[in-house]
């Protein structure tokens, strides 16, 4: 696969003239923020410029974010008219993302979550409300249960709305948790990345109208190498790390 070449170095899982889909590394900002660490925009434009010999960084859109711990698949429009026509899709929700999470407690078989979302900006927390909350945003997903083990689950998830943190505060509030959720799960950080991935995309090319479709596998430590499902035939044959 081919890779951005940057620090840290980011998977290129597919580009053209219009188009740059990459697998985020967990713990890398999607763009820049007050701390100035690297990001996602930042290092793929410089990837960019430096494959096209230009003289300064070119044109890229972000179309939309994950949160810093989230790994997984992001879509950045290399055209201008290429982000409106990806906004749009997404404004009118064609463009289909599914999100992996393993998660504590015993979640059903499946489900749909409804809540009304409050974000805390001075804290950069999200807590569910009450419906008559004015500020409150209302957020919906669904999700399957695909396998379970040693107290872990991992879950497939869709959202019906974009809000931040969703999923995150979402399933904590039910009891579910996500492995690794510093913010709304465990309080004691001890090293773990999030156990939250944004494993499928699929859209329409904004210029040829052609229907895409990707996925990214998880990385194959833990607690992703409990669940052989979370990983491709010639990988569960493979002992885990």
């Amino acid at each position: 696969m081919k890779h951005t070449q940057t620090q840290p170095d980011i998977p290129i899982v597919f580009e053209d003239d219009h188009l740059l889909i990459i697998d985020k590394p967990a713990n890398l900002l999607s763009q820049k923020d007050h701390t100035g660490d690297p990001d996602v925009l930042t290092l793929c434009k410089q990837y960019l410029q430096r494959s096209k010999g230009a003289a300064r960084p070119p044109y890229l859109g972000l179309v939309h974010r994950l949160d810093r711990p989230v790994s997984g698949l992001m879509l950045l429009a290399k055209t201008s008219h290429a982000a409106q026509s990806l906004a749009r899709q997404i404004n009118d929700r064609t463009v289909q993302k599914t999100y992996w999470a393993v998660t504590g407690g015993r979640p059903p078989t499946n489900g749909m979550l409804t809540h009304y979302l409050l974000k805390k900006h001075d804290k950069n927390i999200v807590q569910v409300a009450s419906s008559k909350n004015k500020k409150a945003k209302k957020a919906i997903l669904s999700f399957v249960t695909i396998d379970q083990r040693k107290e872990l689950n991992l879950l497939s998830i869709h959202l019906q709305t974009g809000r931040p943190h969703q999923i995150r505060v979402q399933l904590a509030s039910e009891g579910y948790p996500i492995w690794g959720d510093y913010k709304y799960g465990i309080k004691q950080p001890d090293g773990r990345h999030i156990a939250l991935r944004a494993a499928e995309l699929a859209l329409r090319h904004p210029i040829t109208g052609e229907h895409l479709h990707f996925e990214a596998e998880p990385p194959k430590a833990a607690p992703w190498s409990l669940f052989t499902s979370a990983h491709s035939p010639q990988d569960q044959d493979a002992p885990s790390p």
